[in-house]
């Protein structure tokens, strides 16, 4: 017999669709499999601004940043608690974020229950049958869209250990929520 010749494929010349892929079914859902070209796009390759510093951290002394329309960028907080050496955007480790965002729900809580006049708050994870004031932040049940029947509270670690109960609220005539508020 003669020698069987083994199709290439590249961007230019696909495969045919109807020979399905013998090394992996992973082939078929691939983001190649849905571009249409390789080739980018002429908004990609003649934008500009490639590599422009937008805000930096470091040996510059106080923050020199502008907007236009006569806006500028103020620094809130005491001095102390800004950052005293070069920081990375988003390489933060999980458990540190995770503290940051506690220990802000319970900052916050203590800011509205002194506003409220509210004695304590109770948990969250606790059954209860007279009303309860509970510290929490609004989130999703997992679908990705908040709507009436995917809202949940996640109580804080203080009070409730961050115990997730779902809110019904059905019997609201408005509401205004979004995941993360507290």
């Amino acid at each position: 017999q003669g020698s069987q010749k083994r199709s290439n494929s590249t961007p230019e010349t696909p495969r045919p669709k109807r020979a399905p892929s013998s090394r992996s079914p992973y082939g078929l859902f691939s983001p190649g499999s849905f571009s249409p070209s390789v080739t980018p796009s002429q908004k990609y390759s003649s934008r500009g601004g490639r590599g422009e510093v937008v805000a930096s951290f470091g040996p510059v002394q106080g923050p020199a940043w502008s907007g236009r329309g006569g806006c500028a960028v103020k620094l809130f907080g005491r001095p102390e608690e800004s950052l005293t050496k070069p920081y990375k955007f988003m390489f933060q480790k999980a458990l540190d974020v995770r503290e940051a965002l506690a220990a802000r729900v319970e900052e916050l809580g203590e800011v509205l229950r002194r506003h409220h006049g509210l004695d304590g708050f109770a948990s969250a994870a606790l059954p209860a049958q007279e009303p309860v004031t509970v510290l929490g932040q609004i989130s999703c049940d997992g679908n990705g869209k908040l709507n009436a029947k995917s809202v949940l509270l996640v109580g804080d670690r203080e009070h409730s250990g961050g115990a997730q109960v779902p809110l019904d609220l059905s019997e609201l005539p408005e509401y205004s929520l979004f995941p993360g508020q507290v």
